[in-house]
């Protein structure tokens, strides 16, 4: 499913307009990136969890010329379905 989709089955869930929808769909996804940008978790019962991981520096090979390579830290989006999510997946 792609946004169009998701903005076509919100419209007909909510019994909205499509430009409603597409714009409660993208104050959402503003929403929770901002949040996860200042290091908050965005929690959704039912759906799951939103939080920001940090991946250290380690070290890793280039593939090409075989040479070792550091690979700097980062911090990365993770997302952990909740159980109503995970029970309904199955």
């Amino acid at each position: 499913m792609n946004k169009t989709e998701l903005v076509e089955k919100i419209a007909a869930s909510a019994g909205i307009s499509k430009v409603d929808a597409k714009k409660a769909l993208d104050a959402t996804v503003v929403a929770i990136k901002d949040a996860l940008v200042k290091g908050d978790k965005v929690a959704l019962v039912g759906f799951g969890t939103f939080s920001v991981n940090e991946r250290p520096a380690r070290e890793g090979i280039n593939p090409l010329t075989k040479q070792k390579i550091t690979i700097a830290a980062k911090k990365v989006a993770k997302f952990k379905a909740g159980a109503e999510l995970a029970d309904a997946i199955k």
